[in-house]
């Protein structure tokens, strides 16, 4: 079943995502429905040479713009490329949608059209960050900014399948983000949630401090919206600064420049494993199908690779398994309940 890319989302649209689902088609094998403009996607397959068989063009009108309200694809604009995106996914005939349009609207336009999996209260928009043994896997980052410890239990079950699936861990080690590793560190908030996440039966570590999240000590993370979005956006921001003082400091003398001659493999694996390119787009979890959003930036081979996890994502029916052990968990809270009610009546 093909993926459905959303080819007037983005700063470079149509551009980027067309030629990135070109990759996707040629290079390995992915069926793409292509959604958006018909004139100007297959103007720029022409220019990228004969279409691809695997690539099928779905007309859309409308474009949601980058900074148009989250709610304007479901009330406004019906015929928009990133809601045909979704309705694709919800009719059964995409697997999973890719966009690098509005974020916001996005996660809208996903939720309300797609739908949640069963025993999913919200959706969760998960990153995946580089760390010293691999990648770490952060949720939510931007979804949910009021989140409570039942939603936050959500994100681990989430978190876990994503990372056993997808990133290729065995058994995700999971921590919840707060200020101490101790048990009784943080708020309100996430004291309840340690609570419940020791009765899950995922491999649950505790509490993770920020450095938890380069270190490799944790490969899920936890922690509400807000938080996720503040610590994704400052990570990102700190991996460009570091980049851009040592390309100064490269260029401030010769021996800079003949050093960053002989250090280059060196650099450019440090740039590989920092661009978000390199993974292409996070998931939004919970959903009955997969949505993968990108940044507004993001270049054909980010949309590449966006592809791939989302088909990565769709064969390893991530959203059956969050769904079956939500259920597992909502049973043994039934169970708990009953026989304290037992207990209480006897």
């Amino acid at each position: 079943m093909p993926i459905a890319v959303d080819a007037m989302g983005g700063d470079f649209a149509p551009q980027s995502a067309v030629e990135g689902a070109f990759r996707a088609a040629r290079e390995d094998g992915s069926s793409i429905l292509l959604v958006g403009d018909r004139a100007r996607v297959e103007a720029e397959l022409r220019r990228l040479g004969a279409p691809d068989g695997r690539i099928e063009i779905v007309h859309a009108e409308e474009v949601v713009g980058m900074d148009e309200p989250a709610i304007t694809p479901i009330r406004k604009k019906r015929r928009s490329s990133l809601r045909l995106c979704a309705e694709l996914v919800q009719e059964g005939r995409a697997q999973a949608m890719v966009t690098a349009g509005n974020t916001g609207a996005a996660m809208i336009a996903a939720k309300m059209v797609i739908g949640t999996v069963s025993g999913v209260d919200r959706p969760a928009l998960a990153a995946v960050l580089p760390n010293r043994q691999g990648r770490t896997v952060l949720l939510d980052v931007g979804a949910n900014v009021d989140s409570k410890p039942v939603h936050l239990r959500e994100f681990a079950v989430m978190g876990h399948f994503y990372a056993q699936e997808v990133i290729g861990t065995p058994s995700p080690r999971i921590g919840l983000l707060s200020i101490g590793e101790e048990e009784g560190k943080g708020t309100d908030l996430t004291r309840e949630v340690f609570k419940g996440l020791k009765t899950t039966g995922l491999n649950f570590v505790g509490n993770v401090e920020g450095g938890g999240l380069f270190d490799g000590s944790v490969d899920v993370i936890v922690c509400d919206g807000f938080v996720g979005n503040v610590v994704l956006k400052s990570a990102e921001g700190l991996a460009e600064f570091i980049l851009r003082m040592l390309r100064e400091e490269i260029s401030a003398s010769p021996r800079g420049k003949l050093g960053y001659q002989l250090a280059k493999p060196a650099f450019d694996r440090f740039r590989e494993r920092t661009d978000y390119s390199e993974y292409g787009a996070a998931p939004l979890l919970g959903l009955n199908g997969g949505c993968f959003i990108g940044h507004g930036r993001s270049n054909a081979r980010a949309i590449q690779n966006a592809i791939r996890r989302a088909v990565e994502f769709s064969n390893a029916r991530i959203d059956r398994k969050i769904s079956d052990k939500l259920a597992e968990l909502r049973r043994q809270e039934e169970r708990l309940l009953g026989n304290r009610q037992e207990a209480e009546a006897g």
